[in-house]
């Protein structure tokens, strides 16, 4: 697992921190197209997405934080003391109010279709309007249509430098860029981990289905597609994806899915109960006793991991889910909730 971010910050030498450059403000960074201007560090800001509030409670930034919203799973447990500090605004999205009402100097924001051009909780330009700065995760820009598909459409695979790129603005915006440098250093030692792991293995022939959700278990379910941040781990660790869509977060029947016959079936776990098949419990119920999913190699192999959500989000989650699928495909167990 990730070295909690103390413990790499105490191993910082002085002289390392003095060589981290200092933020000169006024700060303008071009984000996802946008330039935003910060005349100073945020004192306050306002998240929404879990990948954003995790990334800034590495980052040491967890007092800067007025609220939070959009959860998938229960804050990880090196950060829940500073999390049970800051005000939930919301559950999923938040009302523009909700947000504007925290007097933000800064919202970072996971998703576009949160905030953006068809915005769910405002446009970019109804912030800037108010002169607060939004801040979008670039991994869910850059390469990417949102205007395409339910979730967007990926345009060109997604990069794990998106994320870093992510830190280290996000640090250079707090002006915290040794914390930023130490953060990014433990997130590729964790990916080169995950890869270790499976050095040796023949894993030509491997496979393997994410299933996030579904709107009701009756329904097609929510896969992960193709270039998207799920495939992303796949292809990291050797292993093919059987969806070719190139949505984010397609829907495809079970019929054609399990034609596909993936080798692994990696559900995801969720703490938010937005549809009946977030709970991980129900779909494993469902893969066992359907008649066209109970009949899949992986479910009658047991080849099923369950995987909280937010790892198959590009924030630091991510790599801990990289550890998790690395050491159940290298060992050819499931890894268990």
């Amino acid at each position: 697992m990730l070295p909690r971010l103390a413990t790499l910050l105490a191993g910082l030498t002085l002289s390392g921190l003095a060589q981290a450059s200092a933020t000169h403000y006024p700060l303008t960074l071009d984000n996802c197209g946008v330039p935003q201007t910060f005349a100073q560090a945020p004192e306050r800001a306002v998240t929404i997405g879990q990948a954003g509030t995790e990334l800034l409670y590495a980052l040491g930034l967890g007092e800067r934080l007025a609220g939070t919203s959009l959860w998938f799973n229960n804050v990880l447990p090196e950060f829940k003391a500073q999390n049970d500090q800051v005000e939930r605004l919301a559950d999923n999205e938040p009302s523009f109010e909700a947000v504007v009402g925290k007097r933000p100097q800064l919202v970072a924001v996971q998703f576009e279709w949160m905030v953006g051009a068809q915005g769910a909780v405002a446009t970019r330009e109804q912030f800037a309007e108010l002169h607060i700065p939004t801040y979008l995760l670039p991994s869910d820009c850059e390469g990417k249509d949102n205007l395409v598909g339910a979730d967007g459409t990926r345009l060109r695979p997604f990069k794990v430098e998106s994320i870093y790129k992510s830190i280290s603005q996000l640090a250079e915006i707090f002006d915290v860029q040794a914390r930023g440098n130490a953060l990014n250093t433990a997130l590729q030692d964790s990916l080169l981990r995950a890869q270790r792991q499976l050095a040796g293995k023949d894993l030509a022939h491997t496979s393997a289905l994410f299933w996030f959700s579904s709107a009701d278990l009756a329904l097609d379910p929510y896969v992960a597609g193709r270039q998207g941040v799920a495939d992303f781990m796949l292809q990291t660790l050797g292993v093919r994806n059987v969806v070719e869509s190139s949505e984010e977060w397609p829907t495809v029947g079970w019929e054609t899915l399990a034609r596909a016959n993936p080798t692994w079936l990696i559900v995801a776990r969720m703490d938010r109960r937005r549809y009946p098949a977030d709970d991980y419990q129900k779909k494993l119920e469902f893969l066992r006793t359907d008649p066209v999913t109970r009949n899949m190699d992986a479910v009658q192999q047991g080849r099923i991991i369950v995987l909280d959500a937010d790892a198959m989000q590009a924030g630091i989650r991510l790599f801990r889910g990289l550890e998790v699928l690395s050491a159940a495909f290298a060992s050819g167990k499931a890894a268990q909730p």
